[in-house]
């Protein structure tokens, strides 16, 4: 009876607050309690149900499996196998959640999948782990209102560079492997790159003084199918008040030899993430009298068939840090 009393006694929140702590929509939430049982554990007082701390709980392990990504009834199993439900006559209280800072393992349609502990909650602000699971919720959800929300919170709190190397990317990777075993659809990729890309777009001002009198020109090589990296390198550039002049979708390697030419830019960066990439393209725009530094970015790239004169550049932050450097001769 003491149990039970206590339990009772637990602070509960309604399905709308939960939903915003969370970063999903309520009828989501709903969705989930219909179908697969990880809604609030006991009846209350009144019309509406109301979350208590294990159910909240739960649903934050539902969201770790879902953003390793295991389908919504196997995050599901998995968040309920941790945290069961017990009911108020029962002797038990639920399982408590497992401390931050322990490792967790769910099986997937992909395998078994280890998830990363995740980061105390010291009151500094959610984090890039906390981040990216809600970002990946509200994303599986559909919910484009709170996934443009959260890019620009992360964004704010985080950085640029910081949000795509720790957030964003993970939840694309983790979604491209959910669409790969059938557990997402394509959509659900689509409208976060889009998301992103508008993010991305608004945290790229144009530097009313920047510290390059001529632009880093940004471009993808002819066959690359993804240039989203390139808007986050241009980001993160213009945080350092450092002018870049994009093009985000492939050109034609006689118009982006032509392009740069005519813009004189101070150096150029060739983004590739599809393997093969032709280091032959950089031969032709090193023609002409203008010489600019010339430096390849992505997996694409073999550095062993990239010209002498060509670099390689590695992750975002070391390639924002590098140009920097190399622009300016300092940070």
């Amino acid at each position: 009876m003491a149990v039970a009393a206590a339990v009772a006694a637990e602070p509960t929140l309604p399905v709308a607050s939960v939903a915003r702590r969370l970063g999903v929509a309520p009828s989501t939430l709903r969705t989930w309690d219909r179908r697969y049982g990880v809604g609030p554990s006991r009846h209350t007082g009144g019309r509406h149900r109301r979350y208590g701390p294990a159910d909240i709980g739960r649903l934050e392990l539902m969201q770790r499996a879902l953003l390793s990504g295991a389908s919504t009834a196997e995050a599901a199993r998995y968040a309920l196998a941790r945290m069961p439900k017990c009911a108020p006559a029962e002797s038990a209280r639920p399982a408590p959640a497992p401390p931050p800072t322990m490792a967790l393992r769910v099986d997937t349609p992909d395998g078994a999948v280890v998830l990363p502990a995740e980061e105390p909650a010291d009151g500094a602000g959610l984090g890039p782990s906390r981040f990216a699971r809600r970002l990946s919720a509200a994303a599986l959800a559909m919910d484009v209102h709170t996934v443009q929300r959260l890019l620009a919170e992360a964004i704010a709190a985080e950085g640029v560079l910081v949000t795509w190397e720790e957030i964003v990317e993970p939840v694309l990777a983790a979604l491209a492997r959910r669409d790969r075993v059938g557990a997402a659809g394509v959509e659900v990729e689509h409208m976060l790159a889009e998301c992103v890309l508008a993010a991305l777009v608004r945290a790229t001002p144009v530097p009313a003084e920047p510290r390059n009198r001529r632009p880093v020109l940004l471009g993808c090589v002819p066959e690359e199918r993804n240039g989203l990296p390139l808007y986050a390198l241009a980001a993160g550039l213009a945080e350092r008040r450092l002018l870049a002049q994009l093009f985000g979708s492939p050109m034609p390697a006689d118009t982006l030899a032509v392009a740069v030419r005519r813009s004189l830019p101070a150096a150029v960066v060739l983004w590739a993430a599809r393997p093969g990439a032709d280091p032959r393209l950089f031969t032709r725009l090193a023609r002409g009298r203008q010489r600019s530094r010339l430096f390849a970015c992505g997996s694409g790239w073999d550095a062993a068939t990239l010209p002498a004169k060509v670099e390689l550049l590695g992750d975002l932050p070391a390639a924002v840090d590098r140009l920097e450097y190399v622009l300016l001769g300092h940070p």
